[in-house]
């Protein structure tokens, strides 16, 4: 009887001090100045053993790896989140914004003139460019343009209608001339070949210029108009295709064996450079700090818990994480002999 009642007095105590344990927590949470010591503390606190704690002690790079391969070679992107992706680029696609916007005003002049002149500084830029003129690709296109041109004249003279001296010299040059096609065009290919070469060769010092003081005209020339203007340029299903193709190359590329020696590669990169670098040094140094963390927890913190409070579920979380203890042969024994 006496075990009993000695039970009963400590579920007794061990209710009223979860309550009181509850309501105070709750008050510390839900009180704005209790929020803001808490947080801060909390904050100060995580700093000051970050300070001492290394990425290397914190985690492995294995542990890092097996994260990394999760969520970017083994998480499906099939389902929603193409699909979601597709919607919100066709919404921003027809947002008022882009007929209210100029060009200008998204990069202004000055600013576009630096990212060229950045580009065109770029060592690969002009290797890429003398690689497309010394192509024997675009010798070939344009001996097939000059081609094409003398074909097409050909024809258009062979079936001219103008009246006069002109148009009948010109009918009768195209008829004498179509026998001799076949011939034409070879001579007109050899000659366009070594034409072409000599131009693109002589010409390779200048072509980096020109292709960008013509995307700087453009650029002069646009700037002026609202970005949704290219509308005419880019359609709505350009942009959905450009999606669906985005995804089926992820989806292709993240299974090969060279993203996923590139990933691992980037992952030890860090752990070398970064490995026995202090948890809060490392934080600064990827611009998050001690007044972003506190900046961040005041701004989602109150309203969160205010919400979860209204709905009961602040109470509950707390009681389901707190009432073990109380229950426990722990606190039984912690508690024992203090009556």
């Amino acid at each position: 009887m006496g075990e009993n009642e000695g039970h009963g007095a400590h579920m007794d105590v061990a209710m009223r001090v979860l309550d009181a344990h509850v309501a105070f927590t709750k008050q510390q949470l839900l009180q704005s100045a209790g929020f803001v010591e808490f947080v801060t503390e909390e904050v100060d606190g995580l700093l000051g053993e970050a300070a001492e704690l290394t990425l290397a002690e914190a985690v492995t790079r294995e542990q890092i790896k097996a994260v990394a391969h999760k969520y970017a070679v083994q998480i499906p992107v099939e389902g929603a989140i193409p699909e979601l992706v597709g919607e919100i680029a066709n919404r921003l696609y027809n947002h008022r914004a882009n007929d209210e916007t100029e060009v200008g005003e998204v990069v202004d002049s000055r600013r576009f003139d630096e990212l060229v002149d950045a580009v065109a500084d770029m060592g690969v830029t002009h290797r890429l460019v003398r690689l497309v003129l010394n192509s024997p690709v675009t010798v070939d296109a344009c001996v097939e343009a000059v081609q094409r041109a003398v074909v097409t004249a050909v024809d258009d003279g062979r079936h001219v209608e103008s009246a006069g001296l002109a148009g009948s010299l010109r009918g009768a040059l195209a008829r004498l001339a179509e026998p001799a096609m076949p011939a034409i065009e070879q001579g007109l290919g050899h000659l366009t070949r070594t034409g072409a070469r000599f131009v693109l060769r002589g010409n390779s010092t200048d072509a980096d210029e020109v292709l960008f003081g013509t995307a700087r005209e453009t650029w002069r020339k646009h700037a002026g108009d609202s970005v949704g203007s290219f509308r005419d340029l880019v359609s709505e299903g350009d942009v959905e295709d450009a999606v669906v193709l985005t995804f089926e190359f992820w989806r292709t590329f993240r299974d090969t064996d060279y993203f996923h020696a590139l990933l691992d590669e980037g992952i030890d990169h860090v752990f070398d450079k970064y490995g026995s670098t202090p948890l809060a040094e490392l934080l600064a140094e990827l611009g998050v700090g001690r007044a972003d963390m506190l900046e961040e927890a005041l701004r989602f913190g109150p309203p969160v818990l205010e919400k979860l409070d209204e709905r009961g579920y602040l109470d509950a979380v707390l009681r389901r994480r707190l009432a073990p203890f109380y229950a426990s042969d722990a606190f039984r024994a912690a508690v024992a002999g203090t009556g």
